[in-house]
């Protein structure tokens, strides 16, 4: 072969390997572009805030303040993947730190047997709007905006209009309680800074055993570049992340929570059978009810999921604030909601992944805290997460479209 000849050949490759990574990025901007946007978000925020945003205690804070929203977007993921809306999720976790509020303080139940009494009740709230929408087929919308209004009403009279704490210190430690050190090192936690580690270590491992499984398969079209890019930016997250925390108090309680969650979810919607279901009954229910999916019973388990979920978020509610008062969760069915959307979920059903709605949900959380120390009002903070949330919808509309 001529010299020519080998240059023409290598630019071909060269072009061609160009076009596909191009081809590559369009085809996964929903992943690619939640993480660019949450680093230069932060990077924005620690810039205007003088550093503080990053600075441990804060860190610490969002991570506290955002646990609620994180836990509900996790099963909100799965019911806008089915094609559905859960608008109650605000009410039911206000009604339910409410009925925590009202056994441990007032009934004197042990907390224990309080908070698992709580978690049921919130599967039989999902329960009982499943029902309606998976089997009388009707729209989520109305149901679970029925519910948002009963649960607030509820609240109120459970209540009595009145706020109700303070809970034993035992019950506040599943939100304000950190993870024990063994070895006492001044200024520095070691059990977090091990666990974090670990967790970097394990995120490395298993993205690598998928590249080469994928590359075995020939299923992997990520060219390489983009995935040591991708999974040194989470590592290095992770361990930027351990490393801020363990020189506060170390990881918060509630932190390990989300973390099990998250991988917990993760794995169900990637790597089992129920999971690929739910994201066929997303892309189109009629085809999945063909194919022998129980369409019904999967759709009923992903609003029971969400109830248990939104409990859960309840109690870690109540928790941190010491008290369930008659306001709690107002709103926060709209945080949930746009976090899930942010993270790259469509509204057609069928999209989305927990890492990309966790991520949505912090990248509020951060516009929040950020917005809060620059002192802007709670007015103009209203105006810009409206805004984002927009922004977010018309990406996915106009990826669709591309996609048609």
């Amino acid at each position: 072969m001529s010299q020519q000849a080998t240059n023409d050949v290598a630019m071909a490759g060269a072009s061609g390997g160009g076009s596909s990574s191009l081809a590559f990025l369009r085809r996964h901007m929903r992943e690619y572009g939640i993480l660019i946007a949450l680093v230069v978000i932060m990077a924005f925020f620690q810039i205007a805030t003088d550093g503080i945003l990053l600075k441990p205690i804060n860190v610490t804070n969002l991570v506290l303040q955002n646990s609620y929203i994180v836990i509900m977007a996790v099963g909100m993921l799965l019911v806008i993947v089915s094609g559905n809306i859960d608008l109650s999720v605000g009410s039911v976790l206000g009604f339910v730190g409410a009925l925590a509020a009202v056994m441990i303080v007032e009934w004197d139940v042990n907390y224990v047997l309080a908070s698992i009494v709580c978690l049921a009740v919130g599967g039989i709230i999902g329960a009982a709007q499943g029902y309606w929408v998976a089997y009388w087929k009707i729209p989520s919308f109305i149901v679970t905006l029925a519910g948002m209004l009963v649960f607030k009403g509820l609240t109120l009279w459970l209540l009595a209009g009145q706020s109700v704490g303070p809970f034993p210190a035992n019950f506040q430690l599943l939100s304000s309680g950190f993870l024990p050190d063994v070895i006492n090192v001044r200024g520095f936690h070691l059990v977090s800074t091990l666990l974090g580690a670990f967790i970097a270590a394990m995120i490395l491992f298993f993205s690598l055993r998928n590249r080469f499984r994928a590359r075995g398969t020939s299923h992997d079209d990520e060219p390489f570049a983009f995935f040591i890019a991708r999974t040194l930016l989470i590592v290095i997250a992770v361990l930027y992340l351990t490393w801020v925390l363990a020189t506060f108090r170390g990881f918060p309680n509630v932190m390990i929570v989300m973390a099990l969650l998250m991988g917990i979810y993760a794995f169900i919607t990637s790597r089992t059978t129920i999971g690929r279901r739910i994201y066929a009954i997303g892309g189109n229910e009629k085809a999945a009810k063909l194919s022998g999916i129980n369409t019904e019973r999967l759709t009923f388990l992903t609003f029971v999921n969400m109830g248990v979920l939104a409990a859960l978020a309840g109690l870690v509610f109540a928790a941190r604030l010491n008290t369930a008062t008659p306001k709690a969760g107002l709103a926060f069915e709209l945080d949930v909601i746009a976090a899930v959307f942010i993270g790259g979920a469509s509204m057609a059903g069928g999209v989305g992944t927990v890492v990309g709605a966790v991520i949505g949900a912090f990248i509020m959380g951060v516009m929040n805290n950020g917005m809060s120390i620059l002192g802007i009002g709670i007015d103009y903070q209203q105006v810009i997460k409206g805004l984002v949330l927009l922004l977010a919808v018309i990406f996915d509309v106009v990826n669709r479209s591309r996609a048609a």
